[in-house]
C-alpha cells in the first residue's frame, strides 16, 4: 500500500499533464493560503468594528513580527521541503526522510529561540518598529500571545505544511492550515464581543489566534505522522541526527536565502511603518488596512508558486528539463492573470474593500474616515505592483526549486535594499504619503526585471551544462 501511494506521487510529478499536475498541487495550497489569510484578516476585521484606528495601527506593527515567523518557517519548510522533493526525484528517499526529520526539529528549535528573544525585548522591538504611546499597549498584548507564547505552534505548522506539500500531500497541508483558520473565525467574535469586556478586543483577537494555531499544529502533526508511513517523511529524532553534511549544506543553501527573502521583506515593512507613522498614526493605520486587502491576490499567487515548487524541484533533479520549463511557464501565466484581475478590482472597489476593515459609525468616526481616505488612495497606487510582485515571487521560487541559493539571496538583497527601501525614502520625500505608497510598484518593477535576468541566466546555464 505504501509503495502504491509513493508511486502515485511520482506519477503526479513525472507524467500527469502539467496544467493538471499544477492544479493538483496549487489548488489546495491556494485554498489554505486564502483561509489562512482570512483568519489573519479576521482579527483586523473585528478590531475594525470598534472604529479604533490606534488598535488598527497596533495590529499593523505586529504584522511585521508575525511575518518574521514566516521567514523562520521558510528556513526549514522551504529549504527542507525543496531538498526532499529533489531527493525523491533522484530516488534517494532514505536521505529525504533524514532531511524532513531534521527540518521538523530545526523549526521547533528556531521557534523557541525567536519566542525567547521577543519575550525579553518586546517593548524595545515594538518602539523600533514605530509604536507610539497610543499603540504600544495594544501591540504588546497582541504580540505576547500570538508570537511570544504562540511562536512554536505557528512556525511548526507552516514548516510541516511545506514538507507535506513537497512530498505530494498538498491536501493534508491545506486541511491543517484551513482548520485553524475556520476555528479562528469562530473564536474571534466570541472572545472579543461576548466573553471579554469592552477594551479587551485586541487581547481577545490574540487569544483566538493563539488557540487556532495550537489546533492547526496538532492536526498537522497528526497528518505528518500519518504521511510518514507512506512517504519520504519522518519524525524520528534518530533520522534527524543522520542527516549528512552535504544534505545539510543543500538545505541551508535554499533555506537561508528563502528566510532572508522573507526577512528582508519584513525589514522593508519596518521602514514602511516607521515612515508612515512619521506622518501620523492614521497614515500607519491606513497603510495597514491596504497591506491586508492586497494580500488576497498575493496569497493566491503564493499558492501557485508553492504548488509549482515541488514539481520544478523534482523534475530538475530527475533531469526532465522540458517538463520543468513547461511547469514554470504555466505557473507564470496563471499568476499574471490573477494579478491583472486584481488591479481592475482594486481600482473599482477600493472604497468598499477598505471600508470592511474600519467602522465609521462609532464615536471615532472622524479619525476612521481620515484613515479610510488614506487607505483608498494607497490601495489604488499599490495595487499596480501586482504583476511585477508576482514575477518576483515566481522567479524566487523557481531558483529555490533548482537549489540556487546564491541567486535567491542576491535577488532578495537587490529587490529590497537596492530598490524598494531607497525608493520609499526618495518618493516619500518628494510626494509625501502618496509617494510612500508608490514606492512599491516602482521598486517591485525594478526587482522583477533583475529577477528575470537571473532566472534567464540560470536556465541558459543549465541548458549548456
Amino acid at each position: 500500500m505504501a509503495a502504491t501511494n509513493q508511486n502515485d506521487k511520482r506519477e503526479l510529478f513525472e507524467n500527469t499533464p502539467v496544467p493538471r499536475a499544477l492544479a493538483s498541487m496549487a489548488v489546495p495550497t491556494i485554498i489554505s493560503q486564502l483561509i489562512n489569510l482570512v483568519y489573519n484578516m479576521v482579527d483586523a476585521f473585528f478590531i475594525g468594528r470598534t472604529g479604533n484606528s490606534y488598535m488598527m495601527a497596533a495590529t499593523t506593527l505586529t504584522l511585521t513580527l508575525v511575518l518574521m515567523s514566516v521567514a523562520f518557517s521558510n528556513l526549514f519548510g522551504i529549504g527542507g521541503g525543496s531538498l526532499v522533493a529533489r531527493l525523491m526525484g533522484a530516488r534517494r528517499d532514505d536521505e529525504a526522510r533524514c532531511v524532513s526529520a531534521f527540518s521538523f526539529y530545526g523549526a521547533a528549535a528556531i521557534a523557541l529561540t525567536y519566542s525567547l528573544f521577543l519575550g525579553l525585548f518586546l517593548d524595545p522591538v515594538l518602539y523600533l518598529f514605530g509604536a507610539s504611546s497610543a499603540t504600544i499597549g495594544y501591540a504588546r498584548e497582541y504580540a505576547l500571545l500570538v508570537i511570544v507564547i504562540g511562536g512554536l505552534p505557528s512556525i511548526l505548522s507552516a514548516s510541516m505544511a511545506h514538507l507535506l506539500r513537497n512530498v505530494g500531500c498538498a491536501r493534508q497541508a491545506s486541511v491543517g492550515l484551513s482548520s485553524g483558520g475556520v476555528l479562528n473565525m469562530i473564536l474571534d467574535p466570541l472572545f472579543m464581543f461576548v466573553l471579554l469586556p469592552p477594551g479587551f478586543e485586541v487581547f481577545g483577537a490574540a487569544l483566538a489566534t493563539l488557540l487556532s494555531n495550537v489546533f492547526a499544529c496538532c492536526y498537522l502533526l497528526h497528518a505528518f505522522r500519518g504521511a510518514s508511513k507512506t512517504s519520504a517523511l519522518s519524525l524520528r529524532f534518530s533520522d534527524a541526527r543522520r542527516i549528512g553534511r552535504r544534505n545539510l549544506k543543500s538545505l541551508l543553501a535554499v533555506g537561508v536565502p528563502s528566510a532572508v527573502l522573507t526577512g528582508l521583506f519584513d525589514v522593508a515593512n519596518i521602514f514602511l511603518n516607521v515612515l508612515a507613522s512619521a506622518h501620523s498614526d492614521l497614515v500607519l493605520a491606513g497603510m495597514g488596512i491596504v497591506m491586508k486587502v492586497e494580500r488576497v491576490p498575493n496569497a493566491i499567487n503564493l499558492g501557485v508558486c508553492q504548488g509549482m515548487l515541488p514539481i520544478v524541484a523534482y523534475n530538475y533533479s530527475s533531469g526532465n528539463r522540458e517538463r520543468m520549463r513547461e511547469t514554470i511557464r504555466t505557473a507564470r501565466w496563471y499568476g499574471l492573470a490573477v494579478a491583472g484581475v486584481s488591479i481592475v478590482l482594486f481600482q473599482l472597489l477600493a472604497s468598499p474593500l477598505t471600508g470592511l476593515f474600519l467602522s465609521t459609525s462609532s464615536e471615532n468616526a472622524d479619525t476612521a474616515l481620515q484613515t479610510l481616505g488614506y487607505a483608498v488612495l494607497f490601495l489604488r497606487i499599490r495595487s499596480l505592483a501586482s504583476p511585477v510582485q508576482f514575477l518576483n515571487y515566481h522567479t524566487s521560487y523557481c531558483m529555490q526549486a533548482m537549489g540556487d541559493g546564491k541567486g535567491t539571496i542576491l535577488h532578495a538583497v537587490v529587490r529590497e535594499l537596492v530598490f524598494y527601501i531607497p525608493f520609499m525614502y526618495l518618493l516619500d520625500g518628494l510626494l509625501g504619503a502618496g509617494g510612500l505608497a508608490a514606492a512599491l510598484p516602482v521598486g517591485e518593477a525594478c526587482g522583477a526585471a533583475f529577477a528575470l535576468m537571473l532566472l534567464h541566466r540560470r536556465l541558459n546555464r543549465d541548458k549548456t551544462a
